[in-house]
């Protein structure tokens, strides 16, 4: 009774999307909403973070439903997109470390949760009892009209009393055949990013373009500035999820400029490949080094094939070159439409650009108002 209340909420407040990692505690909401809403489940929360700030951009209104251990694992990406860039990002998060909690390990960081909150200016709206879910509405409309994060704390005491939902059910059968023949060929680059990201930016005509934060969106904003770029400032590891929320929120073709050790540190790719948006074009500028931050090696310049874990997580279309002609041939047929993953090898080097002088503030505004043209968004 307590979940359809809940889902009764979401919907009056035109919700689309739940993005989710669940919690056992919420396994019954989850079941609800599961079948109510457009639902996406992620492996990192702070993934969750990065996909529904880019549905944001697009004005497509979507929840992060997780834990709130999760809060730690994203904070983060909550302060360098969300709060930074001013977008609106309602979390429902099911308080863990405060009521009846038998897992000792939930305790020390979720106890403090409302004082972290506090300090870091993130509104969190507690709730206790049944009665109180209704003010899960004023947490969306707050975050929505003041475009900012806020947090609804929900205790398991919530969820106490109401009718048990059955459990959810994986599919009966799960028999797959998972065939596979692959030869990954690095041969010795010819480009830097620099060049790459130019090649790009001289072929572009409509598309919205992600770039990873860093250099690389230094290196594109002095190539072709646009109010279609959106140049990310923080969040590392956040370009490819960012990138999928914003495809999911409109028609156009949306491309991410993101690098190997980004695309390292998240889990983001599964989720991309499963959601499978026919739009989006993923580019992995890939180094094989953390160029931002002095070349350091990361593990794709002598063991991980970014392609190849692209093609294992589910990608469908992907291609690796090497040269500006390769790439000029591949972008325009991802161009084409359905989802593509372009693994580009470049040699390590920054070209020596200066900073971006745009606020955050500025870099937002004129991208949604790029996006929102000609009601193509929605």
């Amino acid at each position: 009774m307590h979940e359809e209340t809940v889902s009764a909420i979401l919907k009056k407040e035109a919700i689309e999307y739940i993005i989710s990692l669940p919690c056992d505690r919420t396994k019954d909401l989850c079941s609800v909403l599961l079948k109510e809403f457009s639902y996406i489940t992620i492996s990192r929360e702070e993934d969750g973070i990065g996909i529904l700030s880019g549905l944001s951009l697009t004005g497509t209104r979507g929840v992060l439903q997780m834990q709130s251990s999760g809060l730690g694992n994203s904070l983060n990406a909550l302060m360098t997109l969300p709060f930074l860039y001013g977008l609106p990002l309602p979390i429902l998060a099911s308080w863990r470390g405060y009521y009846q909690e038998k897992i000792p390990a939930q305790i020390p960081f979720n106890e403090k949760i409302p004082d972290l909150l506090q300090v870091y200016h993130i509104p969190c709206t507690i709730i206790r009892k049944p009665e109180e879910l209704h003010l899960i509405t004023s947490v969306i409309s707050d975050a929505w009209i003041e475009s900012r994060p806020h947090v609804a704390l929900i205790s398991p005491q919530v969820w106490e009393g109401g009718e048990e939902k059955p459990s959810i059910s994986p599919p009966a059968v799960r028999d797959r055949t998972v065939s596979l023949f692959y030869q990954g060929v690095f041969r010795q680059p010819v480009m830097q990013r620099a060049d790459a990201i130019g090649i790009l930016a001289s072929m572009m005509t409509d598309e919205l373009v992600v770039a990873n934060i860093g250099v690389p969106s230094k290196e594109l904003y002095h190539a072709r500035d646009s109010p279609a770029h959106f140049y990310m400032l923080g969040s590392y590891t956040q370009a490819s999820p960012l990138g999928l929320g914003i495809a999911l929120g409109t028609g156009r073709t949306v491309v991410v400029l993101d690098g190997d050790g980004s695309l390292l540190g998240t889990a983001a790719l599964p989720v991309i490949a499963s959601t499978s948006p026919d739009n989006l074009i993923i580019i992995c500028l890939d180094n094989g080094v953390y160029g931002s931050t002095g070349n350091q090696c990361s593990p794709a310049f002598d063991t991980v094939d970014l392609e190849l874990l692209a093609r294992a997580s589910g990608f469908r279309n992907t291609c690796k070159v090497h040269t500006p002609d390769e790439l000029k041939d591949e972008y325009k047929k991802a161009r084409r439409g359905g989802l593509s993953f372009i693994h580009v090898i470049i040699k390590p080097g920054n070209r020596a650009v200066s900073n971006i002088p745009l606020s955050p503030h500025e870099i937002k505004t004129r991208f949604c108002a790029e996006v929102w043209k000609n009601n193509k968004a929605l």
